[in-house]
């Protein structure tokens, strides 16, 4: 599994949000400055996390971005799989995949799919809030 400049953006903006959110909405430009992101792709990102209603977006003054639930409701697994498509460590075990044809003798398919599931609980267990947390020197424990 490798997650794209996308996924790794979306959740550097989702925590930058969290940690600045008693600042209300927050513009683009200042996401885009702080994160060293072009603005350019930061509105393709955020566009992402306003459809899937993570982010609530208005334009103008006094426009700019914010969460639309409270950071513990985030979950890292839930951002990447939005961004990624599928966090599945081999392509048989992606959605749209339709299986393979030897997975009833695959001596491997177990392994992939118990690594399937580590990734999926891990990043499942991961909240923005923790994210936060840690940036400002708190650790968490998963």
């Amino acid at each position: 599994m490798l997650v794209s400049t996308k996924g790794r953006y979306a959740l550097r903006v989702m925590v930058d949000l969290a940690e600045h959110q008693a600042a209300g909405r927050i513009p683009l430009k200042e996401i885009a400055a702080r994160q060293g992101i072009s603005e350019k792709y930061l509105e393709n990102i955020l566009a992402t996390l306003v459809r899937a209603n993570m982010l609530s977006g208005m334009r103008g003054k006094g426009g700019g971005y914010v969460l639309t639930r409270p950071p513990e409701q985030y979950t890292v697994g839930e951002i990447l799989r939005l961004t990624e498509g599928s966090l599945a460590p081999v392509a048989c075990l992606d959605g749209d995949c339709k299986g393979c044809s030897r997975s009833d003798e695959c001596p491997t398919l177990d392994v992939w799919k118990n690594l399937d599931k580590l990734i999926n609980d891990y990043l499942d267990g991961v909240t923005l809030d923790q994210l936060v947390a840690h940036n400002e020197g708190y650790d968490y424990v998963i």
